[in-house]
């Protein structure tokens, strides 16, 4: 799988490479977490208004979002291909007394169960498109009768107008691309948007641009 690589906190300049497990085991190592234990600011808006029931964290990293979401009632499943990763994930749940059943795969080469998930969430996944089209495809067929699908990222306009994140264009997409990967599957697109994120640098406050993208499994 082609991913892209980013600095943890603090720098702008990421770069897209060829990568296997090993080498994201390798930027996990350590007893600190790479990113921060807080969910996404925007998995939890959206994410906190819905009846808790079967969640899917797909590329779920250190398990911060599949903790917040375990820790309000849902049935979790975190998917990761770093297995140091989902070490620490597993270490979160564990500190923060919830469980959460952890899956050490690459994401295309699996796919959730058909029809089984109230939540699939996807953040920050900055693959190729090809890739992207075959994990969202994927993701939507998991989404149980209205079932929500949320998908958030670094948008397109966060090269030219935002701080931070991957400095590739090819692993960039924006609301027109995920409508596209959807087209023809069972869902209904609720949202789609870029919304602004403010990100804590030593120089200040930068704003980064995030694409979300929430929809609905056609019950």
């Amino acid at each position: 799988m082609c991913v892209t690589l980013c600095p943890p906190r603090g720098r702008a300049v990421c770069t897209i490479e060829r990568v296997k497990s090993a080498d994201w085991d390798q930027r996990y190592a350590g007893s600190e977490l790479l990113w921060t234990a807080e969910a996404n600011r925007f998995l939890v808006a959206e994410a906190g208004g819905l009846a808790p029931g079967t969640a899917l964290d797909l590329a779920c990293g250190e398990g911060r979002n599949a903790v917040w979401l375990a820790e309000r009632g849902w049935t979790v499943r975190g998917v990761d291909f770093s297995g140091v990763a989902l070490a620490k994930a597993e270490k979160l749940a564990a500190a923060r007394g919830v469980d959460v059943a952890w899956e050490q795969a690459d994401l295309l080469d699996s796919s959730p169960e058909p029809a089984s998930y109230d939540l699939v969430a996807i953040l920050y996944l900055q693959v190729p498109a090809a890739e992207r089209r075959v994990i969202v495809r994927r993701a939507a067929a998991g989404l149980a009768p209205g079932g929500t699908l949320l998908v958030i990222a670094h948008d397109s306009s966060n090269l030219e107008h935002g701080w931070g994140g991957p400095q590739s264009p090819a692993v960039l997409y924006g609301a027109a691309d995920v409508r596209s990967d959807l087209a023809g599957s069972a869902v209904e697109i609720e949202r789609a948007e870029t919304l602004e994120r403010p990100v804590e640098t030593p120089d200040g406050e930068r704003i980064a641009l995030d694409l979300l993208v929430r929809a609905r499994a056609v019950a």
